[in-house]
């Protein structure tokens, strides 16, 4: 039967429906039997159980009547009045009765996927701790207020996106990250609502509530799938009223050429589309509910079918395929010094400075427990690095070209391969030696790249950087092509050019200055750890910044439009070889009707593989959402020259 926005049948196995189907094979059997006598030769008992049976698919078939549409209903209420007209009894109530039962089990799967959404919502805690003024009190959920701090204690479930402002412990997060591990949450980190805290007691500042949180975000996915009609899904449902069309027209041939009543209406039962229109909308919504538990938000079921014809996905640097930050990768003293000394004194006199690279100068010290004691004096030369004094010395930190206005010898520096950015370093007129900065490759996106092209799909690098530092990340990554220097507006007519050369293209990014591109692309993908201007312009969001949701996300939209294609395939010659037998009269009304519906049943079935199963979330390919290492490759990559030489 057509599932549809405006279906009516029960979607959902009930008590009425039981006793409907219950009397109709009760009535089935006793016509059967001939345990019911007939009245002047009129069966008076099928013929009332028939019609009253059948309401539900006379209802659907009037609708479709006034609204001037051709659906499985009206040539499944042509066949049964058909069937009664000539006698036909028995084939009547066999047709209703497997119809009906079609429609039981139909509407059990859309329940399935639809009872995700229940899941989903239940998880949540109904009722809160909050910290006042007043000390802690309890409360309902739905009254927090953004602002407000949670308390969650050991094994409860958090109820909001916020950040950690007291406490210390460990957070189950697998049902929004994937990661099969705890994360240890202490001051200022990031946790998610529905995920578990393990240890010890939280207390949280409330930064998102209801759907405003990733996990109300995967809830709303999910509930736009149950509604999202693709352009797919539109196709399927035209091809099942040609299919009724194609089925009356041979039926009338049938007749015209026989002129044997049984054949003709064997042919109107056997041929349907059922399949189709059932099949598509049920594996739309798994698709798009087993998409959200992986991790990206899919914005309806058009942009699920898109995703399936990409062909060519382009990258942003900075951000999505790296951290989007600097970090010292490599130290590099001159001969007789010691690194340790090296990166303590660039430390002492990046100590005042909130300059990126400055920051990460100071976190490798940091993570190296280095005692760094911050110099008595700072100056800030643009473009150029710093001056510090320390203990009487004069420090240095900056590009070849400061040293040498201070009369620094260079000459025992000898530059990296381009594409990457160093500051030398200097103490009391002596060159100590130079500190390799990096833009942190994501480990996972290595992988991701990789896997993008093992599947024949077309992969490019955007980036505003220089061509060296373009060329060093794009050889790393292995990408088909690269493209550096690019502002948002070349950005845009290079994904213009992309479309116009033929290909069906996804843009992943994470800035404002991708926000114009991820709009045109065919299928724009927002990183969630982007800003909010590149999420709201996306079509799909990946909750967190791993590529590897991304891929499955394509996986599982390949499959979908795959599994959708099988039940056109199915559809076209079950309903070719069916009308043949039928019209040749080796189909029955009764054996015609089993056909049409144990092959409406196989393609549902076939369409349920992407409900989602369990309440879990899917791991496969899941990742942390800070990039996590996902193999032992640690290659980093450059960033820009800021005060490198």
């Amino acid at each position: 039967m057509s599932v549809s926005d405006e279906h009516e049948h029960q979607d959902r196995f009930n008590w009425v429906e039981l006793g409907r189907i219950a009397v109709i094979g009760v009535a089935a059997l006793v016509t059967w039997l001939r345990l019911w006598p007939t009245v002047a030769g009129f069966d008076a008992l099928p013929l009332a159980v028939t019609l009253v049976g059948s309401y539900p698919i006379f209802r659907a078939a009037l609708a479709a009547v006034l609204e001037r549409r051709m659906t499985m209903e009206l040539s499944m209420t042509i066949a049964i009045v058909a069937a009664l007209a000539i006698g036909e009894s028995f084939t009547a109530l066999v047709i209703v009765f497997f119809v009906l039962g079609a429609e039981v089990i139909e509407g059990l799967t859309v329940a399935k996927g639809r009872n995700a959404i229940k899941r989903l919502v239940d998880l949540l805690p109904r009722t809160v701790i909050v910290r006042g003024p007043g000390g802690e009190r309890e409360t309902d959920a739905g009254a927090l207020a953004v602002g407000d701090i949670v308390v969650v204690k050991p094994g409860g479930r958090i109820p909001v996106d916020g950040a950690v402002v007291a406490g210390h412990s460990f957070v189950d997060q697998s049902t929004i990250t994937g990661e099969s591990m705890p994360v240890e949450k202490t001051l200022g980190a990031s946790v998610f609502a529905g995920t578990i805290n393990q240890f010890g007691a939280l207390e949280i500042r409330t930064t998102g509530i209801g759907r405003e949180t990733a996990f109300g975000k995967i809830i709303e996915a999910v509930e736009r799938a149950e509604q999202s009609r693709a352009p797919i899904q539109k196709t399927a449902d035209r091809l099942a009223g040609y299919l009724v069309y194609f089925a009356l027209a041979s039926a009338a041939i049938t007749f015209i050429i026989t002129r044997d009543i049984r054949s003709t209406i064997s042919v109107v039962i056997v041929a349907g589309a059922c399949g189709i229109a059932a099949g598509t909308p049920l594996a739309i919504l798994g698709a798009i509910g087993r998409s959200a538990r992986l991790g990206a938000i899919v914005k309806g079921g058009l942009y699920l079918e898109l995703l399936g014809r990409v062909d060519t996905v382009v990258l942003d640097k900075t951000g999505t395929v790296t951290f989007g930050t600097p970090e010292v990768t490599a130290i590099l003293p001159c001969a007789g010094v010691r690194a340790e000394d090296l990166l303590a004194t660039a430390a002492a006199a990046e100590t005042r400075s909130e300059h990126p690279i400055a920051k990460a100068v100071l976190k490798r010290a940091s993570a190296q427990s280095l005692e760094v004691k911050a110099a008595e004096a700072f100056t800030y030369i643009p473009g150029r690095g710093i001056r510090s004094v320390q203990a009487g010395d004069e420090i240095l930190v900056g590009n070849q070209a400061f040293l040498a206005t201070r009369q620094i010898d260079t000459s025992a520096y000898a530059p990296s391969a381009p594409g990457f950015s160093e500051v030398l370093v200097s103490r009391g007129g002596r060159l100590l030696g130079a500190l390799q900065i990096a833009d942190v490759v994501r480990p996972e996106a290595i992988e991701a790249v990789s896997r993008l092209r093992r599947m024949g799909l077309r992969t490019v690098l955007f980036t505003g950087d220089t061509p060296g530092i373009a060329r060093a990340v794009a050889e790393h990554l292995q990408v088909d092509e690269v493209a550096a220097e690019l502002l948002p507006e070349d950005k845009l007519a290079r994904v213009k050019t992309l479309q116009k050369d033929g290909c069906w293209v996804a843009m992943v990014g994470d800035g404002v200055n991708d926000a114009p591109a991820l709009v045109e692309a065919s299928v724009g993908v927002a990183m969630g750890s982007g800003t909010d201007v590149a999420m709201e312009s996306a079509d799909v969001v990946l909750l967190g910044s791993d590529l590897l949701r991304f891929v499955e996300t394509l996986v599982v939209a390949r499959t979908c439009r795959r599994i959708i294609m099988q039940n056109f395939a199915g559809t076209l010659i079950v309903d070719g070889v069916g009308i043949v037998l039928a019209a040749f009269g080796y189909l029955n009304p009764m054996i015609a009707a089993f056909i049409h519906v144990a092959s409406e049943l196989a393609f549902i079935l076939n369409s349920t593989r992407l409900l989602p199963r369990g309440s879990g979330v899917m791991r496969t390919g899941a990742r942390a959402p800070h990039g996590t290492p996902v193999s032992s490759s640690s290659w980093v990559g450059p960033v820009p020259e800021i005060r490198s030489p």
